[in-house]
């Protein structure tokens, strides 16, 4: 699993979140994805890596501008901090 963190300029509502979450969504194969406007950021949850270029570029396309991009290995926490 990896987590990717997208710094985003653009964000000023929760319409603005739901329409990148919807993007990311759409073009990628994702587990999960949030995104704060306070905070400037999108985290998503994926199996694999995903394509930073694509990203780029999907999130241009709806009038954001990706700013950074980090990805990290994610690991579910487990019950009450327990690891299998």
């Amino acid at each position: 699993m990896t987590k990717t963190t997208l710094k985003i300029d653009g964000m000023m509502c929760g319409m603005c979140e739901a329409h990148v979450n919807d993007t990311v969504r759409g073009g990628f194969p994702v587990k999960k994805v949030t995104s704060s406007h306070s905070k400037g950021e999108t985290v998503i949850i994926s199996e694999a890596p995903l394509d930073e270029g694509k990203l780029r570029e999907a999130i241009a396309a709806t009038g954001y501008t990706v700013l950074s991009v980090t990805a990290e290995p994610y690991e579910k926490k487990g019950f009450f901090g327990f690891r299998k």
